[in-house]
């Protein structure tokens, strides 16, 4: 089979599309034949080495997966050969077939494309996870989310209207925020602004924001950080400016807010029924039009490097597909 490998931690370029042998299924194992793999920030970080994760080499990139079950392990009882399925590998998904724990896979269903469906478990499953289990988004309450035209970033905007929240985005240019407004953002806010507290501020009634949905980092996480309400949640999701930053813990006590760390692949790992229970509501919000997938390109897996570099210099609008 064909898949892009990672010989060792370098930038993205230096991916190779090469021939590998096909993988063999453990006991609780299947095989999917891919028919489409989502591609994610986290991706960029991790072929450079700069993620919590460090897979042994070589390896493939890529954590969301749809296609059909070619292969099942011997203990896999619960799921059939040609099976259309939905899957999170954490490694694996940049190739034509991927190996995977059969508890990391579900039924997908009719009314979901493949490609939808490979856009739907990182970018969603973070937003929501983060959204329910972490900060406990109420209704009525306000949400800014920044980077708020990535995948997750809009994943995050459309969810946050599907729980109640009042949703401002947070975006680096007007392209960017009408994408957040059509996806249902109620206020907009560019973050080049020169002042963006008192912007805030402003749309909050004084009050400041009760969750911040935060994936930028850097200036970005300073300036959303002194702009919290009493009983604030700030969710620290990712860095995409590249600057993890320096936080002041005195704001914390003094505005007392929390400080919420989301990462979503360990919960998937710890807590896989929840992880189940979370996408069971996913796919109902999708079917009912609730939230979707909006995708900025889909490319075959050979152009798997000019993908992640689009996503990782924060040049996409949506997610970005690879096909096999």
């Amino acid at each position: 089979m064909k898949a892009i490998l990672c010989h060792q931690f370098a930038p993205i370029d230096q991916l190779s599309y090469e021939e590998v042998p096909d993988p063999i299924p453990k006991d609780h194992d299947v095989v999917i034949d891919i028919a489409a793999c989502g591609v994610n920030f986290p991706d960029g970080l991790l072929v450079q080495g700069l993620y919590q994760m460090k897979p042994e080499h070589p390896f493939s990139p890529g954590s969301e997966v749809t296609g059909t079950i070619c292969q099942l392990g011997a203990k896999v009882k619960h799921l059939k050969l040609g099976q259309r399925v939905i899957g999170l590998t954490m490694v694996g998904g940049y190739a034509e077939k991927v190996a995977i724990n059969s508890r990391m896979v579900l039924p997908l269903p009719d009314f979901i494309s493949n490609e939808q469906g490979a856009g739907l478990i990182t970018a969603h499953a973070t937003a929501h996870h983060a959204l329910k289990q972490r900060a406990n988004l109420k209704k009525g309450e306000t949400l800014l989310v920044t980077g708020a035209s990535g995948g997750t970033g809009l994943a995050a905007v459309q969810i946050g209207k599907a729980m109640g929240a009042r949703v401002i985005a947070l975006c680096s240019s007007e392209e960017k925020l009408a994408a957040a407004k059509e996806q249902g953002a109620d206020e907009l806010l560019l973050s080049t602004e020169t002042d963006l507290k008192n912007r805030i501020k402003a749309l909050t009634n004084n009050k400041g924001v009760d969750v911040v949905y935060e994936v930028v980092g850097g200036e970005t996480f300073n300036q959303v950080s002194r702009s919290m309400a009493w009983n604030g949640r700030l969710l620290v999701v990712g860095f995409a400016s590249g600057k993890i930053p320096d936080f002041s813990v005195n704001l914390a006590l003094v505005k007392g807010f929390s400080v919420i760390g989301v990462f979503w692949g360990s919960f998937a790992q710890k807590e896989p029924a929840n992880f189940m229970l979370n996408m069971q509501e996913l796919l109902s919000w999708y079917q009912k039009g609730e939230v979707s997938v909006v995708i900025d390109e889909v490319l075959p897996l050979a152009k798997a490097t000019h993908a992640l570099n689009k996503v990782f210099n924060r040049q996409s609008i949506g997610k970005l597909i690879l096909i096999p």
